[in-house]
């Protein structure tokens, strides 16, 4: 049995990184389905099917919890695998399991509150004193989901979310593209989102894993000062909190670290082993 992390490509190798030192005796399989990187392009359904044959995999894999290190899967696909297909999967496979995703801890971290919470509504001509102002980078899909300005407008009405759609940078960065050339696109989104709303935001959230893997590039785009929200970091909290709370998962005890993808086995890019501390290398799914 084991910890099931699943994304698009590589870029949920942030989130397996943080979650591997937090749980390091712990089992995990990563899976990338490179075949059909990146999502973020993709309509609602595609997503949704894509998903679910990745997370079947990794239960047939025996993986018990899988973690949707996808913040575009997340967003559109884990509701509906959650109330639609996990509860027939947990009968068929005779043992408990489950599919978590990362937007929830992003949400909390962002907010400072429980995902329980919901804001109170201020009464009419009340006034709200002070706004800060989030800014998420975001594939076009999340974007179009409008997840981050829903939650996070639920909890706090003094935060205001604007979202920027980054089309093609995930591609960029699983393609392992020149750190010059990415460093170009990124500076070009954030003086995008600093035009639209009038100033640079006073925090960030990279709402794309794969974004993580170059969050150096965007601390430097952005002013001195300017908070960037670790997701890996939120999604890892929640997951303890999570396992805490809900023993009867096994997730296996052997500290080993199985990496899968549905595109050309092999050893994954520069930007990736210098990401990852060494080379790294995929096996076949």
């Amino acid at each position: 049995m084991a910890i099931g992390v699943f994304d698009s490509g590589v870029g949920g190798l942030t989130v397996h990184r943080e979650l591997t030192q937090r749980f390091p005796q712990r089992d995990f399989i990563y899976l990338a389905d490179q075949a059909h990187a990146p999502y973020g392009g993709r309509g609602g359904e595609d997503i949704v099917e894509l998903t679910k044959a990745g997370c079947e995999r990794l239960f047939e894999a025996g993986a018990s919890v899988v973690v949707l290190a996808c913040n575009t899967a997340s967003a559109i696909a884990l509701r509906r695998l959650q109330q639609t297909w996990i509860p027939g999967l947990r009968e068929r496979l005779g043992r408990p399991v489950n599919v978590l995703g990362i937007i929830v801890p992003t949400i909390e971290a962002a907010t400072g509150l429980p995902w329980s919470f919901e804001a109170e509504r201020p009464q009419e001509g009340e006034k709200i004193q002070a706004v800060d102002i989030t800014g998420v980078f975001c594939t076009a899909a999340t974007a179009i989901s409008r997840v981050f300005e829903i939650e996070i407008d639920k909890r706090r009405e003094d935060i205001a979310v604007f979202c920027e759609p980054c089309p093609g940078l995930a591609g960029l960065i699983e393609l392992g593209a020149p750190v010059e050339e990415l460093t170009v696109v990124v500076k070009d989104h954030v003086d995008a989102l600093r035009r639209r709303i009038g100033r640079h935001p006073d925090k960030a959230i990279l709402g794309c894993t794969h974004y993580e893997i170059i969050a150096e590039l965007f601390a430097e785009a952005l002013p001195a000062g300017t908070v960037l929200i670790e997701q890996p970091t939120a999604v890892a909290d929640a997951l303890d909190r999570y396992f805490a709370r809900h023993p009867e998962y096994a997730l296996g005890d052997g500290g080993r670290r199985d990496f899968l993808t549905t595109g050309q086995a092999g050893p994954q890019s520069d930007l990736i082993a210098r990401f990852w501390g060494a080379p790294l290398t995929f096996d076949q799914a």
